[in-house]
Protein backbone atom coordinates (compact mmCIF):
# COMPACT_ATOMS: atom_id res chain seq x y z
CA UNK A 1 0.00 0.00 0.00
CA UNK A 2 1.43 3.64 -0.98
CA UNK A 3 1.61 6.13 1.44
CA UNK A 4 1.61 9.93 0.62
CA UNK A 5 5.22 10.21 2.32
CA UNK A 6 6.85 7.73 -0.60
CA UNK A 7 5.51 9.96 -3.08
CA UNK A 8 6.72 13.33 -1.25
CA UNK A 9 9.86 12.20 -0.55
CA UNK A 10 10.09 10.82 -4.38
CA UNK A 11 9.74 8.06 -6.64
CA UNK A 12 10.33 7.55 -10.11
CA UNK A 13 7.58 6.13 -12.02
CA UNK A 14 7.47 4.27 -15.54
CA UNK A 15 4.20 4.68 -17.07
CA UNK A 16 3.63 2.93 -20.35
CA UNK A 17 2.32 6.13 -22.11
CA UNK A 18 -0.80 4.79 -24.58
CA UNK A 19 -1.60 5.77 -28.19
CA UNK A 20 -2.97 9.20 -28.54
CA UNK A 21 -2.18 10.29 -24.80
CA UNK A 22 -0.25 13.46 -24.94
CA UNK A 23 3.08 13.38 -22.41
CA UNK A 24 1.19 16.33 -19.98
CA UNK A 25 -2.02 14.25 -19.64
CA UNK A 26 -0.16 11.01 -18.75
CA UNK A 27 1.39 13.45 -16.00
CA UNK A 28 -2.14 14.84 -15.74
CA UNK A 29 -3.56 11.73 -15.04
CA UNK A 30 -0.58 11.00 -11.97
CA UNK A 31 -1.40 13.87 -10.55
CA UNK A 32 -4.84 13.82 -10.16
CA UNK A 33 -4.51 10.34 -8.79
CA UNK A 34 -2.27 11.04 -6.07
CA UNK A 35 -4.49 14.43 -5.30
CA UNK A 36 -8.11 12.33 -5.10
CA UNK A 37 -6.59 9.38 -3.69
CA UNK A 38 -3.82 10.49 -0.99
CA UNK A 39 -4.69 13.66 -0.61
CA UNK A 40 -1.46 15.31 -2.05
CA UNK A 41 -2.43 18.92 -3.41
CA UNK A 42 0.92 20.44 -4.04
CA UNK A 43 3.17 17.56 -5.07
CA UNK A 44 5.42 17.95 -7.55
CA UNK A 45 5.43 16.10 -10.84
CA UNK A 46 6.96 16.13 -14.24
CA UNK A 47 8.23 13.69 -16.85
CA UNK A 48 11.50 13.02 -18.08
CA UNK A 49 11.13 13.48 -21.90
CA UNK A 50 7.91 13.65 -23.96
CA UNK A 51 6.31 11.32 -26.36
CA UNK A 52 4.37 12.41 -29.06
CA UNK A 53 0.86 11.65 -29.09
CA UNK A 54 1.16 9.01 -31.78
CA UNK A 55 3.53 7.42 -29.96
CA UNK A 56 3.39 4.86 -27.15
CA UNK A 57 5.79 3.42 -24.47
CA UNK A 58 7.88 4.09 -21.63
CA UNK A 59 7.22 7.62 -20.36
CA UNK A 60 9.51 8.30 -16.81
CA UNK A 61 7.48 10.39 -13.97
CA UNK A 62 9.37 11.82 -11.72
CA UNK A 63 7.64 12.98 -7.98
CA UNK A 64 8.54 15.04 -5.25
CA UNK A 65 12.25 15.34 -4.58
CA UNK A 66 12.76 13.15 -7.50
CA UNK A 67 11.98 15.71 -9.92
CA UNK A 68 15.69 16.98 -9.48
CA UNK A 69 16.47 13.82 -11.28
CA UNK A 70 14.33 14.56 -14.44
CA UNK A 71 17.60 16.81 -16.11
CA UNK A 72 19.77 13.24 -15.26
CA UNK A 73 17.44 11.02 -16.58
CA UNK A 74 16.45 12.97 -19.60
CA UNK A 75 20.29 12.63 -20.72
CA UNK A 76 19.82 8.99 -21.16
CA UNK A 77 20.03 7.27 -24.32
CA UNK A 78 16.74 5.85 -25.30
CA UNK A 79 15.18 2.91 -27.33
CA UNK A 80 12.29 2.74 -29.71
CA UNK A 81 11.44 0.36 -32.16
CA UNK A 82 8.98 1.12 -34.87
CA UNK A 83 7.27 1.33 -38.96
CA UNK A 84 8.75 3.21 -41.70
CA UNK A 85 6.54 3.11 -44.79
CA UNK A 86 8.67 4.25 -47.77
CA UNK A 87 7.11 5.41 -50.52
CA UNK A 88 5.71 8.64 -49.39
CA UNK A 89 6.03 11.55 -46.64
CA UNK A 90 4.53 13.81 -44.70
CA UNK A 91 4.98 17.44 -43.58
CA UNK A 92 5.06 16.10 -40.26
CA UNK A 93 7.00 12.92 -41.35
CA UNK A 94 4.27 10.69 -39.45
CA UNK A 95 0.60 10.22 -39.41
CA UNK A 96 -0.10 13.61 -37.65
CA UNK A 97 -0.42 15.11 -41.14
CA UNK A 98 -1.57 13.65 -45.17
CA UNK A 99 0.85 12.43 -47.40
CA UNK A 100 1.85 15.44 -49.46
CA UNK A 101 4.31 13.89 -51.98
CA UNK A 102 4.79 10.48 -53.14
CA UNK A 103 8.05 8.83 -54.80
CA UNK A 104 9.17 5.60 -56.40
CA UNK A 105 9.96 2.48 -54.53
CA UNK A 106 10.12 -0.09 -57.39
CA UNK A 107 14.40 0.35 -57.25
CA UNK A 108 14.55 -0.71 -53.56
CA UNK A 109 15.81 -3.98 -52.44
CA UNK A 110 16.95 -5.41 -49.25
CA UNK A 111 20.70 -5.05 -50.08
CA UNK A 112 19.89 -1.18 -50.99
CA UNK A 113 18.28 -0.83 -47.39
CA UNK A 114 21.18 -2.83 -45.61
CA UNK A 115 23.59 -0.90 -47.23
CA UNK A 116 22.39 2.63 -46.19
CA UNK A 117 21.34 1.55 -42.63
CA UNK A 118 25.43 1.61 -42.06
CA UNK A 119 25.50 5.58 -42.91
CA UNK A 120 22.90 5.97 -39.77
CA UNK A 121 25.07 4.25 -37.09
CA UNK A 122 27.48 6.88 -34.79
CA UNK A 123 27.02 10.88 -34.79
CA UNK A 124 24.98 12.18 -37.40
CA UNK A 125 23.54 15.03 -38.94
CA UNK A 126 19.65 15.56 -38.41
CA UNK A 127 16.96 18.47 -38.35
CA UNK A 128 13.68 17.96 -36.27
CA UNK A 129 10.93 18.08 -37.49
CA UNK A 130 8.82 21.43 -38.14
CA UNK A 131 6.10 19.71 -36.43
CA UNK A 132 8.27 19.83 -33.05
CA UNK A 133 7.86 21.63 -29.54
CA UNK A 134 11.15 23.15 -30.04
CA UNK A 135 10.60 27.27 -29.74
CA UNK A 136 12.15 29.50 -33.16
CA UNK A 137 11.43 33.31 -32.05
CA UNK A 138 9.35 32.61 -29.05
CA UNK A 139 7.06 29.93 -30.49
CA UNK A 140 6.95 26.17 -30.69
CA UNK A 141 8.06 24.97 -34.23
CA UNK A 142 4.62 23.08 -34.83
CA UNK A 143 2.79 26.25 -34.12
CA UNK A 144 4.73 27.67 -37.40
CA UNK A 145 4.14 24.80 -38.93
CA UNK A 146 0.33 24.80 -38.17
CA UNK A 147 0.17 28.67 -39.74
CA UNK A 148 1.78 27.63 -42.87
CA UNK A 149 5.11 30.11 -41.63
CA UNK A 150 8.54 29.11 -43.52
CA UNK A 151 10.78 28.13 -40.69
CA UNK A 152 14.51 27.85 -41.29
CA UNK A 153 15.44 24.89 -39.23
CA UNK A 154 19.25 23.89 -37.97
CA UNK A 155 20.80 20.43 -37.82
CA UNK A 156 22.04 19.39 -34.51
CA UNK A 157 24.51 16.60 -33.92
CA UNK A 158 22.43 13.54 -32.50
CA UNK A 159 24.14 9.99 -32.59
CA UNK A 160 22.67 7.01 -33.21
CA UNK A 161 24.20 3.70 -31.13
CA UNK A 162 22.40 0.35 -32.83
CA UNK A 163 19.96 0.47 -35.78
CA UNK A 164 18.74 -2.96 -36.49
CA UNK A 165 15.80 -3.69 -38.96
CA UNK A 166 13.70 -6.22 -37.59
CA UNK A 167 11.00 -6.32 -40.54
CA UNK A 168 11.57 -5.58 -44.27
CA UNK A 169 7.81 -6.27 -46.24
CA UNK A 170 8.08 -3.38 -48.47
CA UNK A 171 7.04 -0.62 -48.47
CA UNK A 172 7.01 -1.04 -44.50
CA UNK A 173 10.10 -2.01 -42.44
CA UNK A 174 10.11 -2.44 -38.64
CA UNK A 175 13.09 -1.09 -36.85
CA UNK A 176 14.65 -0.84 -33.30
CA UNK A 177 16.97 1.68 -32.82
CA UNK A 178 19.20 3.13 -29.55
CA UNK A 179 19.97 6.46 -29.92
CA UNK A 180 20.72 10.12 -28.05
CA UNK A 181 19.17 12.29 -26.12
CA UNK A 182 17.38 14.82 -28.52
CA UNK A 183 16.89 12.26 -31.57
CA UNK A 184 13.98 12.63 -33.92
CA UNK A 185 13.09 9.21 -35.06
CA UNK A 186 10.71 11.12 -37.17
CA UNK A 187 13.44 12.83 -38.61
CA UNK A 188 15.23 9.86 -38.88
CA UNK A 189 12.27 7.94 -40.81
CA UNK A 190 12.39 10.89 -43.48
CA UNK A 191 16.48 11.01 -43.80
CA UNK A 192 16.03 7.28 -44.50
CA UNK A 193 13.71 7.62 -47.22
CA UNK A 194 15.65 10.33 -49.11
CA UNK A 195 18.84 8.40 -48.46
CA UNK A 196 16.81 5.28 -50.68
CA UNK A 197 16.13 7.99 -53.45
CA UNK A 198 12.52 7.42 -52.47
CA UNK A 199 10.82 9.36 -48.94
CA UNK A 200 9.35 8.04 -45.98
CA UNK A 201 7.43 8.38 -42.83
CA UNK A 202 6.84 7.02 -39.26
CA UNK A 203 4.10 5.25 -39.04
CA UNK A 204 4.47 3.36 -35.38
CA UNK A 205 6.67 4.42 -32.52
CA UNK A 206 7.33 2.94 -29.39
CA UNK A 207 9.41 3.70 -26.88
CA UNK A 208 10.77 0.97 -24.95
CA UNK A 209 14.12 1.75 -22.88
CA UNK A 210 15.40 4.93 -20.97
CA UNK A 211 18.77 4.09 -19.86
CA UNK A 212 18.10 0.58 -17.25
CA UNK A 213 14.61 1.53 -17.37
CA UNK A 214 12.20 -0.94 -19.30
CA UNK A 215 8.76 -0.46 -20.66
CA UNK A 216 8.20 -4.28 -19.39
CA UNK A 217 8.28 -2.74 -16.14
CA UNK A 218 5.75 -0.12 -16.73
CA UNK A 219 2.24 0.29 -16.03
CA UNK A 220 -0.72 2.30 -17.63
CA UNK A 221 -1.54 5.59 -16.42
CA UNK A 222 -5.09 4.01 -15.18
CA UNK A 223 -3.51 0.87 -13.82
CA UNK A 224 -1.56 3.60 -11.54
CA UNK A 225 -4.65 4.78 -10.31
CA UNK A 226 -6.03 1.71 -9.47
CA UNK A 227 -2.54 1.15 -7.66
CA UNK A 228 -2.97 4.63 -5.44
CA UNK A 229 -6.54 3.66 -4.57
CA UNK A 230 -7.22 2.65 -1.26
CA UNK A 231 -8.70 -0.94 -0.34
CA UNK A 232 -12.49 -0.29 0.75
Amino acid sequence: MYTPEEFTEGKVLLIDKPLTWSSFQAVNKVKWALKKHLGLKKLKVGHAGTLDPLATGLLIICTGKFTKRISELQGMEKEYTGTFMLGGTTPSYDLETEVDQTFPTDHITEDLINEMLQQFIGEIDQKPPVFSAIKKDGKRLYEHARKGEEVEIASRKTTIYEFELTRIALPEIDFRVVCSKGTYIRSLAFDFGAALNSGAHLTALRRTKIGEFDVKDAISPNDFEDAVTPAE
